[in-house]
């Protein structure tokens, strides 16, 4: 009897982790593994790629978990620099271009699995292909841009867009030396929290030396000599730049999908059940950053660009292919970063994410320290929670804060995941010691605070 065959679309998290927990469950003379990823690099970390041009990460390298040939050793076809051009899913089939060479090739499959990952948002703005102007999605981008840095003579960067990837890399550039200005059409930085806290961030960035610029959309990146890039211009300013960043975001990269009939939701990605099938069909399984994901908190998809889930639909995926069954059943929202010392984190509903999905709620806001007060390097932290009116349900909590502030952001995403409300957090068990939290941790202050305020509101 002939061996299966897997057929993944895309090499970085989503797809090898599908095609290695597949070959765990299944040997090479039961399922054949075939991989196709357009770049030189698989299984790598983009999340790592700020830190790589800030310098906490040596080399390039240590960015990538598996490569292609270790991919190769454990029986898995990966074929890179090569583009996976068109799919015929009634025919179970997917055309293939060799990059270098330029031939195509259609190859056969049993099993479908998509992992085409998310596209940098990149507006048709004049200049924005002109030398010096750099995205951070690959590590190919991230060898350009340290490339730029090396030889660039001025001191200027202006970093486009001001949200996760955006303050990362203004924190990158800053420690190269450059003056760095963030310019951004929102009213306040890190539009993923709430305009309060994220007013806060703006705040912070500002007393680092960061010149942030809210509500100001690009207009255009102006050119000089050469054709590089010299200013990021919005309707009323320019903004000199030797070297410009592009933070704006990501879109799922549906492009295949779309041509092939396959389902997407209303933020883009492609829907899929909890085994991460493509809905409707049986044989074809996607995974990662061009997918969507069920939000636990309020009962609605979104696309979240996060390795963490990543990794998790490639095992969930591969436990499936592999003859096994699991389920990935859905997210609360989580996520965390950093810009120079200052941390910041969130889970759940902002309150305008709330107010869409009809739910009412009240919200709290308390400040404490990460350490107990009197204790050598205690650091104040805001923590902002959000509640159901009436039920008390956890709805979400932001935190903005210094060292020891980002990680207590788990504790609440724990709690929306089991469905908590704010009156059963204020008795969780956890851990104290004067080095490490007050004898009320801050999330439980802000759970208590706002357990009390649904008591006062009856």
């Amino acid at each position: 009897m002939a061996a299966e065959r897997m057929v993944v679309v895309g090499g970085d998290a989503a797809g090898m982790s599908a095609a290695s927990q597949a070959r765990r469950l299944r040997g090479r003379d039961e399922l054949e593994i075939v991989a196709f990823e357009r770049t030189r690099f698989t299984s790598y970390s983009a999340c790592g790629i700020p830190y790589w041009i800030a310098g906490d990460v040596r080399e390039r390298d240590a960015l990538v978990a598996r490569t292609p040939r270790e991919h190769a050793e454990r029986g898995i076809d990966l074929r890179t620099r090569t583009e996976v051009v068109e799919l015929d899913v009634p025919g179970q089939r997917v055309l293939a271009r060799d990059l270098e060479s330029g031939e195509e090739g259609w190859t056969g499959y049993d099993k479908l699995v998509l992992a085409t990952g998310a596209s940098p948002v990149r507006p048709p703005l004049p200049g924005i292909e002109a030398p010096g102007v750099h995205g951070v999605q690959t590590l190919d981008d991230g060898e350009a841009l340290i490339d730029t840095l090396a030889r660039t003579e001025g001191r200027r960067a202006v970093v486009v867009g001001a949200g996760y990837i955006g303050v990362e890399m203004a924190e990158a550039l800053l420690r190269h030396g450059y003056e760095v200005t963030v310019v951004h059409r929102d009213e306040q930085p890190m539009s993923t929290l709430d305009p309060d806290m994220g007013r806060m961030v703006g705040d912070a960035m500002t007393g680092m030396g960061i010149t942030v610029v809210n509500g100001a959309a690009v207009t255009g990146i102006v050119t000089g000599a050469g054709g590089r890039a010299r200013a990021v211009a919005t309707d009323d300013a320019q903004y000199p730049a030797d070297v410009v960043v592009l933070g704006i975001g990501v879109r799922p990269r549906t492009e295949l999908a779309d041509a092939a009939g396959l389902p997407r939701g209303t933020s883009g990605g492609l829907l899929t059940d909890l085994s991460m099938r493509v809905r409707g069909h049986e044989d074809v399984w996607a995974g990662g950053d061009c997918v969507e994901v069920l939000d636990l908190v309020s009962g609605r998809t979104r696309h979240i660009a996060l390795g963490t889930h990543a990794n998790k639909h490639g095992q969930v995926i591969g436990a499936n292919v592999g003859g096994g069954y699991a389920t990935f059943p859905g997210v609360v929202g989580t996520a965390v970063s950093k810009v120079c010392d200052l941390e910041i984190a969130r889970t759940g509903l902002r309150e305008k994410d709330a107010r869409a999905v009809g739910l009412r709620f009240e919200t709290v806001t308390i400040r404490s320290t990460s350490r107990a007060g009197y204790f050598p390097g205690a650091a104040e932290m805001t923590v902002k929670m959000t509640a159901e009116r009436g039920t008390g349900r956890l709805l979400g909590v932001q935190i903005v804060g210094r060292e020891g502030a980002g990680k207590r952001v788990d504790v609440a995403a724990v709690a929306l995941t089991a469905g908590m409300t704010v009156e059963q957090m204020t008795a969780l068990d956890l851990g104290y010691a004067p080095p490490f939290s007050p004898v009320w941790d801050p999330v439980l202050v802000a759970a208590r605070k706002a357990a009390a305020k649904q008591r006062a509101g009856g």
